[in-house]
């Protein structure tokens, strides 16, 4: 008002409105995009980065899919390493197959023209999956070849989209997946190419030039990230480069700090020479690692279906495929101490997962549908497998109070013996999952228990492979 006086001293808000104040500010900083509750940052340095906690959902998920898909498949000999072995390698075995059935001056660029992908229909993939019982999926956007299976700037005329199925296989992968299922979105990323000219100049120059990464791997990293927005980012092939050639502690600095992913994201170990089962967000140690025991770093057996190779194979017999009991008793001895499973398959030229694989993944689903309760959101027991019976392995939920025993031979007699959970009588129940009432059950001195089984017929039974136990109030 004209002719007032100020008194000469700021204007404080009342002590109520500075609270609602401070309480809206912390909702925006919630709510708006760009600004996120994260508060520690993470230094290019692997101290720093393999101090980053493991996002929660990755140990809960248990079990996932991995996926090989790429040129190797259209020969559909040997493996994915088909054109190392046949130009590089010359194992005549391989060299005799090109003889045999291609035109001499045949060369594996070729192939494109035969990856056609003509069935490939990716809903069709999401809903196997889905009925696999698998909460996430690892897709191979390039092996070591170098073809990439999405529209790569740093790729030319080398991609699904430029050539072959002239599709982004990669995205139609993520949209099925994201909007007909609730598995997490995976990507595999091989960080070499065996005969990319930029990755052996660097390699003849002792890696101490760093034209290729430069120029492709690390572009294409960036790229998959913020366009596919991956919550497993699978590394591989180092090319005996050490991760400082390959730049991986600024990237993923970048990719915990900055990234759409940050907050969700996991990586595996394999970002450099002899960082494998050192460094990273959980171990992979080595193809089909299973170690049989419980370790101190989260880990993971990535496998296959066929034994003999991670894509597909025109000429595998069924011999080579694990049966489902194989692949239920890795599942557990896997999930028991601490691990999760990656099971893999391999879809053909045409992008038609076959029959074996489609049977096993439905297999698993099933008995997933009865024993899941004893996999996903598990933490490793006291006691990885039983002292007294083989073939018996435990998980837990500690917070439940809950013990699972999970055996895979079903005893004649129907007495189970078990001989490390410790019970209470009156505070101890069993019950079989699949099964409603529960079981008896007696204490054996200094050894255990043994439950009586439900005398049922084979199609009474609650599944076929294995059978889980939940013992409740156990030590």
């Amino acid at each position: 008002m004209a002719g007032s006086q100020s008194s000469g001293q700021p204007l404080v808000p009342a002590r109520g409105s500075a609270l609602l104040l401070l309480s809206l500010l912390l909702l925006l900083s919630q709510l708006l995009p760009g600004c996120s509750a994260q508060t520690k940052r993470y230094e290019p340095t692997w101290d720093s980065l393999d101090a980053r906690e493991l996002p929660a959902w990755f140990d809960e998920a248990k079990f996932g899919i991995f996926i090989h898909w790429g040129l190797f498949s259209v020969p559909g000999f040997g493996s994915e390493w088909f054109w190392w072995y046949w130009r590089e390698q010359k194992i005549p075995a391989f060299v005799d197959f090109m003889k045999a059935n291609y035109p001499p001056d045949f060369k594996y660029e070729d192939f494109a023209l035969e990856f056609k992908g003509t069935f490939f229909k990716a809903y069709q993939w999401a809903d196997i999956f889905q009925a696999s019982g698998a909460k996430y999926i690892v897709l191979t956007t390039k092996h070591h070849e170098g073809f990439n299976l999405w529209k790569s700037n740093n790729s030319w005329n080398w991609n699904s989209v430029d050539r072959g199925p002239r599709r982004d296989i990669v995205k139609e992968i993520e949209v099925a997946i994201r909007s007909k299922t609730d598995l997490h979105f995976g990507l595999y990323y091989s960080l070499f190419e065996w005969f990319n000219p930029l990755f052996l100049l660097d390699k003849a120059n002792k890696f101490k030039s760093k034209r290729y990464p430069v120029a492709k791997s690390l572009p294409d990293l960036y790229d998959l990230v913020n366009t596919y927005k991956p919550e497993i980012l699978w590394a591989d092939g180092d090319g005996d480069a050490p991760d400082t050639y390959w730049n991986s502690t600024d990237f993923l600095a970048w990719l915990y700090n900055e990234s759409p992913v940050r907050d969700t994201v996991v990586t595996n170990d394999r970002w450099g020479l002899d960082n494998i089962c050192r460094h990273g967000g959980y171990y992979t140690c080595s193809d089909r690692y299973n170690p049989g025991h419980l370790l101190p770093h989260k880990w993971e057996n990535c496998m296959t279906i066929d034994k003999e190779s991670w894509s597909y194979r025109r000429n595998a017999p069924l011999s080579d495929y694990l049966t489902i009991e194989e692949i239920v008793s890795q599942l557990v001895e896997t999930v028991s101490c601490g691990g999760n499973f990656l099971m893999n398959i391999g879809p053909n030229k045409d992008g038609v997962i076959s029959p074996i694989y489609e049977e096993r993944l439905r297999q698993t689903g099933a008995w997933m549908k009865v024993n899941g309760e004893a996999i996903y959101e598990t933490k490793p027991w006291r006691a990885q497998n039983d002292t007294l019976t083989p073939r018996v392995w435990y998980t837990s939920k500690p917070k439940e109070n809950l013990v699972y025993a999970i055996f895979l031979q079903w005893p004649s007699s129907r007495m189970l013996v078990l001989g490390e959970p410790k019970a209470t009588s009156g505070a101890t129940t069993v019950k079989l999952l699949g099964y409603q009432d529960p079981l008896k059950w007696i204490t054996v001195p200094n050894r255990g228990i043994i439950v009586e089984l439900p005398e049922l017929t084979l199609d009474a039974l609650p599944c076929k492979w294995g059978w889980s136990l939940e013992l409740r109030n156990v030590q």
